[in-house]
């Protein structure tokens, strides 16, 4: 195992104080140094909000892109780079509202990234207005007679849109969200992880009780292969319980794997280019 503080960074954090954003760092820093994997051979990606701060409070390679738009830049890094381990660190709005339509179609190329959603129901940089995951009839800084609209299911929609490996972990339990991430780290292909967390200043219905009298844990009778079953673990919630762990996993073929000259000839990092080889190019708009 690596010394976990070569991934301290040296960056003030602007997290509010109770945030459960201060216990998802530790442990995709735990997680890597179980892993051994070097801060330069990792790279968190992220879009805009509270939990895309996380690449500025991590010594990795790190970038920080637009609202939403977490996963294309991933994709690009991960084909560029094949040997470097790619992140994302998102919130739901930026993941599930703002990078919905990106989050689908990262899962349907199947590219090997990890995706983690810092999971709070809330809108938490924008200052408390309704997520796409946030219940019907809460109150918010918005929605002063409370959201009118059906909070989305991302577990369900992931797994029906081809994700092969889909968990969910809660901020409060530190060991769990380690062995998790490590384990979505380590599959091949593109592998989406929800982690519930509270946010204490905005969303005062999905606190850390809250969460807490309702995760429980999904034991080894439990098969993860099943999708029907997987599926119907994904809609469970609130008062009926919220399963915790992989709820689905499949080997697919990851995409780079389907183009040959990156699967046979090595990133697209280590090829030699001169600028006499684009001539040819030049010629075809001659």
């Amino acid at each position: 195992m690596l010394d976990i503080d070569i991934y301290v960074s040296k960056d003030e954090m602007a997290w509010c104080p109770g945030c459960g954003n201060y216990s998802i760092l530790p442990a995709i820093k735990q997680a890597l140094a179980e892993l051994e994997l070097k801060p330069q051979e990792v790279v968190i990606v992220s879009g805009i909000g509270q939990a895309a701060k996380t690449p500025h409070y991590i010594n990795t390679n790190g970038f920080n892109g637009l609202h939403g738009r977490a996963v294309p830049p991933a994709q690009g890094i991960k084909i560029a780079n094949k040997d470097l381990k790619v992140i994302i660190h998102s919130g739901d709005g930026d993941s599930y509202g703002e990078g919905g339509n990106h989050l689908i179609h990262g899962i349907r190329r199947n590219i090997d990234i990890t995706h983690v959603v810092h999971e709070n129901q809330i809108y938490g940089l924008t200052k408390g207005q309704g997520s796409p995951t946030t219940a019907r009839g809460q109150k918010t800084s918005m929605q002063f007679d409370g959201n009118r609209t059906d909070a989305l299911q991302p577990l369900l929609l992931a797994i029906a849109a081809g994700c092969g490996f889909v968990a969910r972990s809660f901020s409060g339990d530190k060991t769990h969200l380690v062995n998790t991430l490590k384990e979505a780290i380590n599959y091949k292909g593109y592998s989406l992880v929800d982690v519930l967390q509270p946010c204490v200043v905005f969303n005062h219905v999905n606190t850390f009780k809250w969460y807490k009298d309702r995760v429980y844990y999904l034991d080894s009778t439990y098969d993860a292969s099943n999708k029907i079953e997987a599926m119907k673990k994904a809609i469970e919630w609130g008062d009926e319980g919220i399963p915790l762990g992989i709820l689905y996993r499949e080997n697919k073929e990851d995409y780079l794997d389907r183009i040959s000259y990156i699967k046979n000839e090595g990133s697209l990092v280590d090829r030699q280019w001169k600028p006499k080889n684009a001539e040819k190019y030049v010629e075809d708009f001659r």
